[in-house]
């Protein structure tokens, strides 16, 4: 939902769903949290509102809504996306998690990158959004051990089947994320042929046939370059590895990325396959989300269905004012 705040500025309303389980205690201090980090590729929070049950974020306003919407669409949306479109938003969504990862202290995981949650300026700039499932990660901890939340298709096995969350699961998902972005589609389309509908499995097939230029969007019309494209393709593959420790630091994908550190082919392994591991603890609920607590599909990133826009508005125009 979008709101106005008294300055004349647009804000961007996300009310949470009146289902989750988190306590007001530990709401706050997720929200304390969020509110101290900034970063370019990091959207911003204005503000938060809790009353009872009901418990409303509210940041900057983006207009160009999330890559879910416009470039993963499937042709609901006219924006056109250029390859240096792409390339600066893999970059800039790489510096945000490297951010999070290793220069916030304690570190943070996100638990949740998708297309959904890469929000677009104007200028088509990213922005991770939706902090509802990160968790904090001190220095002297391998790794945590917590229920699965997530979104299908973007999960890392080992946190999917153990429960097991390090940096690596961000990782992972990120490097799903960016196959889509390279070609275009979403990582589950079942309408495809079976061995299409994955999108992780068919960039697997294609690289050990060496047709992995097969998976640029053809929505470019061949003006992109190609090898960056595949090295791109290439850096997806390196981030979902079937074996954590194989998975490389976001600094190292910035580097990548830029061109600044090279991708040997020789430590591309096997990724961990969405087909593989489907059978997932916990219940998917409509959107895709695995839920963190009951396992009956309570979606701390749902939107307003648990409380009414009206409500939202009231209370948004009464407790935020910029102005002052």
């Amino acid at each position: 939902m979008k709101g106005t705040f008294r300055d004349g500025t647009m804000g961007a309303i996300k009310v949470l769903s009146a289902d989750s389980k988190q306590g007001v205690r530990e709401f706050l201090t997720e929200i304390n949290m969020i509110a101290e980090i900034e970063h370019e590729n990091l959207v911003e929070l204005c503000g938060c509102c809790v009353e009872g049950n009901h418990r409303i974020l509210v940041y900057g306003y983006l207009e160009n809504n999330s890559l879910a919407q416009t470039l993963l669409g499937g042709g609901h949306s006219s924006m056109q996306f250029s390859w240096d479109a792409r390339r600066n938003i893999c970059i800039g969504v790489a510096k945000g998690l490297a951010f999070l990862h290793e220069e916030v202290q304690p570190h943070i995981i996100h638990r949740d990158i998708k297309a959904s949650n890469i929000l677009l300026d104007k200028n088509l700039n990213p922005k991770i959004s939706d902090f509802g499932l990160a968790k904090l990660f001190p220095d002297n901890m391998t790794h945590i051990s917590t229920r699965v939340a997530g979104t299908t298709g973007y999960l890392a096995p080992e946190y999917a089947i153990r429960g097991q969350l390090t940096r690596k699961a961000d990782i992972y998902s990120f490097g799903v994320l960016l196959l889509e972005i390279v070609s275009g589609r979403c990582n589950t389309n079942r309408r495809l042929p079976l061995s299409e509908q994955y999108l992780l499995e068919r960039a697997w097939n294609k690289y050990e046939s060496r047709e992995l230029v097969e998976l640029v969007d053809t929505a470019m019309g061949g003006e992109y370059d190609e090898e960056e494209a595949q090295k791109f393709l290439k850096i997806g593959l390196l981030c979902t590895q079937d074996i954590p420790k194989l998975r490389p630091s976001m600094s190292q994908v910035v580097k990548m990325l830029m061109g600044e550190e090279a991708v040997n082919d020789e430590n591309i392994s096997r990724p961990g396959l969405l087909s593989e591991f489907t059978a997932l603890r916990g219940q998917k609920d409509n959107s895709g989300m695995i839920s963190e607590g009951t396992g009956k599909g309570g979606n701390s990133s749902s939107s307003s269905e648990n409380v009414t826009t009206s409500y939202a508005t009231m209370t948004f125009n009464s407790i935020f004012d910029r102005s002052n």
